[in-house]
C-alpha cells in the first residue's frame, strides 16, 4: 500500500487523545510481521525494528495517534448533548459541523444560539463552547441516554478529498501523516535498529512521548508532525510559519522546544544533498512531542519534521502531496545519517 492510501485509512479512522484503540489496532496489523510490538499502560505502540546494521546510538522515530475532538460532559433534559474540546480546537470551525459520537459513531450536528437570538455583544465574536451542543435528533433525556454515556468521545465527521491536483483535504492529518511516514519506513526496512513509537495523549499535554521515550531511553529523536502553514491571503513574511508545496518543515524552536542545532543544520544538508526539499519554520509557535521526549531521562538530542498543513485541528486539514513525500525521504535520510554523528 502507498502512503497515500495509508493516510487515507489512517484519516478516516477516529482516535481523539486517550481513546487511540481502533487506530492503534490498524497500526499493529500493518506491521506485526515487520517488527517487534509491544504496547506500554498508556496504550503507546513501541515497535524495534531490526536493520541491516547495528549501531550504539539508539534512535527513537515517533509521531502521535490521537486527534483533536471533544467528549459528552452532560445530556439535557430536552436531549442534547454538552462537550469540551479535547486539545487545542478553535471555536469558530465547531458550530454547524456535523461529528460522530461514542463507540456506534452516531451522528449529530453542533449547533447553537440562533443568529436572530443573540445579543449585539456576541455576534462579532465565535461562541465559547458551553454555549454549544451536539444536536443528535433525540426527543428527551431518555432517548439521548440509551444511545449516549457521558464520556463518550466525539470527533469531527469529515471525508478525505483530493483538492486539485497536488493537495488533500482531511481530519486528522495531524499526526495521521506521521504514523503514516513510520508505517512505510518499517515496511520497506531500515538501515540501522531503530525504534518506532506511536504515541498517544499528544494533543491534550505530550503524555504518551513522555512515557515512550522513558521507555525506550533513546539518544536521538526525530519527531514527524503536520505542523501550521498560514500561506493563506491574510499571511504575509514571517506570518505565514510555512508553506504549502515548499517541503518538509524543520523547526529551530517553539514553544515547548529548543531543537538541536547540529540535528538541525544536518536536515537541511540533508535536504541539498538528497534533493530533497526543506523549509524553515519561521516563527517560534506551537509545539509537539519533542516537548517531551527532549527532556526524558538524563535528555535526549531532537529534531522535529514536519509536513505544512492549512486549517490545523480542524474537520479539513488541507496538505500538498508533495510535502507528505519530503517528509518521508528525509526521515529516512536522516535515520542513516544521525548514526554517523
Amino acid at each position: 500500500m502507498d502512503i497515500l492510501q495509508s493516510l487515507r485509512t489512517l484519516c478516516e479512522l477516529d482516535g481523539i487523545s486517550g481513546d487511540e484503540g481502533e487506530v492503534r489496532e490498524y497500526i499493529i496489523s500493518r506491521i506485526k510481521d515487520k517488527c517487534e510490538l509491544t504496547t506500554d499502560p498508556l496504550g503507546n505502540l513501541i515497535a524495534f525494528c531490526k536493520g541491516s546494521r547495528s549501531s550504539d546510538k539508539k534512535l527513537m522515530i515517533s509521531a502521535h495517534m490521537d486527534e483533536v475532538g471533544f467528549i459528552v460532559t452532560y445530556i439535557t433534559p430536552d436531549g442534547f448533548l454538552k462537550f469540551s474540546p479535547v486539545g487545542g480546537i478553535d471555536p469558530r470551525v465547531v458550530f454547524g459541523k456535523r461529528v460522530k459520537v461514542g463507540k456506534d459513531k452516531l451522528f449529530g450536528v453542533v449547533g447553537g444560539k440562533a443568529l436572530h437570538h443573540l445579543e449585539s455583544s456576541e455576534r462579532d465574536k465565535a461562541p465559547d463552547f458551553d454555549k454549544l451542543y451536539i444536536d443528535i435528533g433525540a426527543k428527551s433525556y431518555d432517548e439521548a441516554c440509551n444511545a449516549v454515556a457521558l464520556g463518550d468521545s466525539v470527533v469531527f465527521d469529515s471525508s478525505f478529498t483530493e483538492l486539485g491536483n497536488d493537495c488533500i483535504k482531511s481530519k486528522a492529518i495531524d499526526d495521521r501523516a506521521g504514523c503514516a511516514v513510520m508505517i512505510d519506513m518499517i515496511e520497506k526496512g531500515v538501515m540501522y535498529d531503530t525504534y518506532f513509537t506511536f504515541v498517544v495523549q499528544e494533543e491534550i499535554g505530550l503524555r504518551g512521548s513522555a512515557a515512550a521515550a522513558y521507555t525506550v531511553d533513546p539518544d536521538f529523536a526525530i519527531v514527524l508532525e503536520a505542523t501550521t502553514a498560514a500561506d493563506i491571503p491574510a499571511s504575509s513574511n514571517e506570518k505565514r510559519v510555512c508553506e504549502l508545496g515548499r517541503g518538509a518543515v524543520v523547526s529551530f524552536m517553539d514553544r515547548s522546544t529548543l531543537y538541536d542545532k547540529e540535528l538541525y543544520r544536518l536536515c537541511f544538508e540533508t535536504g541539498k544533498e538528497a534533493d530533497i526539499p526543506v523549509q524553515t519554520k519561521t516563527m517560534v509557535a506551537g509545539g509537539n512531542d519533542a516537548g517531551a521526549i527532549h527532556r526524558s531521562r538524563g535528555g535526549v538530542r531532537t529534531c522535529a519534521i514536519s509536513v505544512p498543513c492549512r486549517y490545523l485541528h480542524s474537520p479539513s486539514c488541507v496538505i500538498n502531496k508533495k510535502d507528505l513525500t519530503s517528509v518521508k525521504k528525509l526521515a529516512c535520510e536522516l535515520s542513516k545519517r544521525i548514526q554517523k554523528l
